[in-house]
C-alpha cells in the first residue's frame, strides 16, 4: 500500500485523537492534558522521547534504519504546536470544547493529530528512513513564543547534531478552496510586536476640562496618527499594520480620568520597516503628549520575526506536494499578515511553512470564519493528508540528503 492510503486508513484514529483534543483545549505553555494524550499516542511506536523543562513539549526522535548508526545521518525536523485560545467556542460541531473560554480556534488540534499520525507512518517504514525524524509538538505559539522556549530546551539538536531541514503545517479555516495546500518562498508571515501605552494626564471635572489635563482626547489623537505615520513614514510597497485592538479610561462620563491606555499590533513585512517602526512610533506618541502637557509611557516589545521559509527546501515541499497530492497546490502571491514563532526555527535551520485549507467542503472560502473566530470550522477529511505529507516530507528529504553527508 502507499503511503497515503496508509494514512488514510489511519483517519478514523486521527479524527478521534483531534476530537478529543478538541474538547479539552489548554492554553499557553502548560498543557498537561495535550501532552499526556501525546506521550500516550507515542507510546511503543519506538521513538526516543523527551519532554519539556520549561514547559509541557513533547520531543520525540525516530532513528531510522536504512544507514547504519555510526554514519552521518540527516536530520528532518517537524513540528506541530499544541495550544488553544481564549475564546468562548460558538463553532455548532459536535465536539465541541467543554472548557469555558477556551477553544482551539486556530486548529492546532489538527496539527498534533496530524503529527501523531506521521509518526504511526513514520514508524512502520523506520526501515527505509535514511535519517533521523524529530517530531516537535509544541506548546504555547498563541502569543508565548513556545518555539524559543523549545529552541533552549534542546528541540533543534535533539537527534544528536542540528536538523538540516525543518517544516510545518499549518490548517485554515478560510482563504483558499478546501484540501488545497499554499507555500510561499521568503517572506510567508510578517513580524510581531506589541505595543503598549499609558497617557498620564490629570484628572477633573468633565465641565471644565480646561482646569484639568485630559488623557483621553491625547488618546485618541495618537490612535489617529498612528495610521497617518503609516502613509507619511513608510513606503507603501513595504507595507506595515498597526491595530489597536484594546483602548481604555475612565469610569464615568462626567469626569476625566487621571490616566488612558492603549494597546496595539505591529505588523511588518521587513526587518528594515521593523526597526524603523521602533524608533519612529515611539517618538510619534511622546511628542503628541508633550505637546499637549502630558506625558505618555510606551512600551514596545519585539515578539515574532518575519517567519522566511527557504527557497530550496519550499521548492522541495511544493515536488512533495504535487507527488500526493496532483492540482492541489498554490503559491501565495502576497505574504500573510499574521505571525509564527515557527519563525524561530527557521532562522536557524532551513525549511518551509505550508498552509492547508480545511475548509468545509461546499463552503466559500471567502466568506467562512478565519482562524480564530469563535465560529472558525475545520474539516476533519484533511487530516489524512497532512499526516500523510509530514511523513512524506521526512522519508523523501532525508533520503535526499543522505548521500551528502
Amino acid at each position: 500500500m502507499t503511503l497515503l492510503q496508509d494514512a488514510r486508513d489511519l483517519q478514523g484514529e486521527i479524527a478521534a485523537l483531534r476530537h478529543d483534543l478538541h474538547r479539552e483545549p489548554e492554553i499557553g505553555l502548560d498543557l498537561p492534558r495535550t501532552q499526556e494524550r501525546v506521550l500516550a499516542a507515542l507510546d511503543g511506536l519506538g521513538f526516543e522521547v523527551t519532554t519539556g523543562t520549561e514547559t509541557t513539549s513533547v520531543t520525540a526522535v525516530l532513528r531510522g534504519g536504512a544507514l547504519p548508526r555510526e554514519a552521518t545521518r540527516p536530520v528532518v525536523l517537524l513540528r506541530a504546536d499544541m495550544d488553544g485560545l481564549p475564546v468562548q467556542e460558538r463553532s455548532g460541531v459536535d465536539y465541541t470544547s467543554r472548557i469555558d473560554g477556551a477553544m482551539h480556534a486556530c486548529g492546532h488540534d489538527l496539527h498534533t493529530a496530524m503529527l501523531v499520525g506521521a509518526a504511526t507512518l513514520l514508524a512502520d517504514r523506520r526501515h527505509t528512513l535514511a535519517g533521523d525524524v524529530v517530531l516537535m509538538f509544541q506548546p504555547g505559539e498563541e502569543g508565548f513564543d513556545g518555539a524559543a522556549h523549545m529552541v533552549r530546551e534542546g528541540v533543534l539538536d535533539a537527534a544528536g547534531r542540528r536538523a538540516d531541514a525543518a517544516y510545518a503545517l499549518h490548517v485554515f479555516s478560510s482563504l483558499a478552496p478546501h484540501g488545497q495546500f499554499v507555500t510561499r518562498p521568503g517572506v510567508m508571515m510578517s513580524a510581531s510586536d506589541g505595543l503598549f501605552v499609558t497617557v498620564h494626564g490629570a484628572g477633573g471635572h468633565g465641565s471644565a476640562p480646561h482646569l484639568a489635563k485630559d488623557p483621553v482626547t491625547v488618546a485618541a489623537e495618537m490612535v489617529l496618527a498612528l495610521q497617518t505615520m503609516l502613509t507619511r513614514q513608510f513606503d507603501m510597497f513595504d507595507p506595515a499594520v498597526i491595530t489597536v485592538g484594546k483602548l481604555a479610561a475612565g469610569a464615568k462620563r462626567n469626569v476625566i480620568p487621571d490616566t488612558a491606555e492603549f494597546d496595539a499590533t505591529i505588523r511588518t513585512f521587513s526587518d528594515a520597516h521593523r526597526a524603523r517602526m521602533q524608533q519612529v512610533v515611539p517618538r510619534l506618541l511622546e511628542g503628541i503628549a508633550y505637546a499637549h502637557g502630558l506625558e505618555a509611557e510606551v512600551r514596545y516589545e519585539a515578539e515574532y520575526p518575519l517567519t522566511v521559509t527557504d527557497l530550496a527546501e519550499t521548492d522541495f515541499a511544493e515536488g512533495s506536494i504535487a507527488e500526493l497530492f496532483d492540482g492541489r497546490h498554490a503559491r501565495l502571491a502576497q505574504p500573510l499578515s499574521g505571525s509564527e514563532d515557527f519563525s524561530r526555527i527557521l532562522a536557524e535551520v532551513p525549511g518551509s511553512f505550508i498552509g492547508l485549507s480545511a475548509v468545509p467542503p461546499g463552503t466559500d472560502p471567502a466568506t467562512t470564519a478565519f482562524n480564530h473566530s469563535p465560529f472558525a470550522t475545520f474539516d476533519d477529511s484533511v487530516l489524512a493528508d497532512g499526516a500523510a505529507l509530514y511523513a512524506h516530507l521526512a522519508l523523501t528529504r532525508s533520503a535526499e540528503l543522505a548521500p551528502r553527508l
